[in-house]
């Protein structure tokens, strides 16, 4: 499908969601990914670990008529680096997995991720590596889920069309952003560090017990938080609790 107005494409304005390639594995399919966005407005692509290194030609190449995403690509080894500013973060998993999390489809996610931006949120999607799809460590840090409704005899999809449908479904919401809310949310950063200060001290009392399930429970606990909808508000209260509750008593 043709038809590329290339004295249009700068209109659209606006804040949109990031789009996050956690551990891509082929240059071309992140050039195809950034065209998918392009082709919808999206243009803030963030690559964690790329397997194949950064810069990429084929990645050049393949993203065509769509090099300004590239041009601006923010690339990091960590995941919570690429989320450090986000509010809120939504995981694209194909597979069932044992983590409590909100399910969206792509319709119903960018529904929220248009209201959560329009409240002053700052909004990511994760993609994972086209073999394997994300890890559950990478998805204990999302807030939610995105599920595809695919044919379950054939699920599979790869990165550029899973990009092209979350970017499709965002650009069909279209119109004007809902009012802005006065409630601040916390950053992954900021929940992050919180999450890190709780596990410090749990460990520090013995919590992690027994050993053979400690990783299980820090995901767990990793997860707890990541679902919930934290103000920085929220935060600052925990970090009081974590205090009131470790401080030395007199």
């Amino acid at each position: 499908m043709s038809g590329t107005d290339h004295a249009s494409q700068e209109g659209w304005t606006g804040p949109t969601p990031a789009v996050i390639l956690v551990r891509p594995q082929m240059g071309e399919n992140i050039g195809a990914a950034a065209r998918a966005m392009w082709n919808f407005g999206l243009d803030r692509m963030r690559i964690v670990e790329p397997r194949d290194g950064w810069p990429n030609e084929r990645a050049v190449t393949m993203a065509s008529g769509a090099g300004r995403v590239l041009d601006q690509v923010r690339v990091v080894d960590r995941l919570a680096e690429a989320a450090d500013d986000l509010h809120y973060v939504y995981a694209t998993t194909a597979r069932n997995r044992d983590l409590t999390k909100a399910v969206f489809t792509p319709e119903e996610a960018m529904a929220d991720a248009h209201r959560r931006i329009a409240s002053g949120e700052n909004v990511g999607i994760l993609f994972g590596p086209e073999r394997s799809g994300l890890e559950n460590d990478d998805i204990a840090r999302a807030n939610a889920i995105i599920s595809v409704p695919v044919n379950p005899a054939f699920g599979s999809l790869n990165l550029a069309q899973c990009v092209l449908l979350v970017a499709y479904e965002w650009r069909r919401r279209g119109g004007e952003l809902p009012a802005a809310s006065e409630v601040e949310a916390a950053t992954v950063l900021e929940v992050e560090k919180l999450t890190e200060r709780l596990e410090e001290k749990l460990d520090v009392s013995g919590f992690f017990f027994p050993e053979d399930k400690a990783a299980s429970m820090r995901l767990h606990l990793r997860n707890l938080f990541s679902r919930m909808d934290l103000t920085k508000a929220d935060v600052r209260i925990f970090h009081g609790i974590i205090r009131a509750l470790t401080k030395p008593r007199v």
